[in-house]
């Protein structure tokens, strides 16, 4: 915590602590970006962006490849509008959200060199980049209909709630993450008018929640007492509970695959029995994260994770190169 003179001010003490490196005042430091460079603060607000995250909006297209409809270029193109819209609002609410959260961040050994709380960037300069973000994202998505643009609105709305409260709930922080990637998967499908399976709705809502709840784990173990400056829903978690919970959720996710890939109606869908499989994928997948996740080189990050380790990525490419095969072939 910051201190000088064992003064508090705003919440916080002001001064130099071990946690933040050698950080002064942090109303000082964010000021600086004011007056830094034009290229540096350009770099760091398209670091603030994070569109490194946008392979997360890739869900958007599974309504597209799990009807067996890639081939056709008119939906194809209205899926890439559709994943466009959720990049734009995406790093708009990532934008949002470190604008609120700067003085927390500075609590986490990572999440402190980000560009607001290492003061390579202004606030107002995030939000306002959040406002014309968003604005376009839901632009772009009604452009497509009007019900894949409610569905980036609701998107919207649930990350704007999260943000400001629901995610110092604990439990409930986590189901807010995977229903985010349920309306992915629902704005899909909408933006080429198909109905989605339920069992790909099951399967998105389960690995999401399970990867959400990996980094709380991750988070959980590598902040310790410091926790709960970071987030107050770490308080309340306990690596040991969420152990449990990783592990319940890696079954019911391999379980809920597998059962998707021998059911009547995926097999009548695609007309073979073959995507079973890409269930091997599916298991080791989980495992191999599972292990990072619990290892000291783990980040506790999906998008991370799978960008980094070789092994998580050929399984990947694998999956989907055997999913193309049984589906297209």
């Amino acid at each position: 915590m910051w201190s000088v003179g064992g003064k508090r001010r705003g919440g916080l003490r002001h001064g130099w602590n071990r946690n933040c490196l050698g950080c002064t005042m942090p109303e000082a430091r964010v000021g600086l970006s004011v007056a830094a460079p034009l290229a540096g603060r350009a770099t760091g607000l398209l670091e603030c962006l994070r569109p490194q995250q946008w392979i997360k909006n890739g869900f958007v297209f599974a309504p597209l490849v799990f009807s067996a409809s890639l081939r056709n270029s008119s939906l194809a193109l209205s899926e890439f509008f559709a994943f466009a819209s959720f990049c734009l609002v995406a790093s708009g609410i990532y934008a949002w959200n470190d604008a609120l959260d700067w003085r927390a961040d500075l609590n986490h050994p990572e999440k402190r060199n980000r560009p607001i709380p290492s003061g390579r960037l202004s606030v107002p300069l995030a939000i306002s980049a959040a406002i014309l973000l968003v604005a376009s994202g839901l632009a772009v998505g009604f452009q497509i209909n009007a019900q894949t643009g409610g569905l980036v609105a609701c998107y919207v709305l649930l990350n704007t709630l999260y943000s400001l409260k629901l995610k110092h709930i604990s439990i409930l922080d986590l189901m807010c993450i995977a229903v985010g990637f349920m309306l992915r998967i629902l704005a899909g499908a909408a933006a080429i008018h198909v109905t989605p399976s339920h069992w790909l709705l099951l399967c998105g809502f389960l690995l999401a929640l399970l990867l959400a709840a990996a980094k709380r784990r991750h988070e959980v173990d590598t902040l310790a007492e410091n926790g709960e400056l970071h987030r107050k829903a770490l308080a309340e978690y306990s690596i040991g509970w969420l152990d449990q919970a990783v592990t319940m959720l890696s079954a019911a996710t391999s379980v809920a695959y597998a059962l998707y890939t021998v059911a009547p109606e995926t097999q009548d869908r695609f007309h073979t029995d073959g995507l079973i499989y890409t269930v091997p994928f599916v298991v080791y997948g989980l495992l191999r994260y599972l292990k990072l996740s619990h290892s000291s080189e783990g980040t506790g990050n999906p998008t991370a994770a799978l960008m980094l380790d070789p092994h998580l990525l050929l399984c990947v490419v694998g999956w989907a190169a055997v999913c193309g095969a049984v589906i297209y072939l």
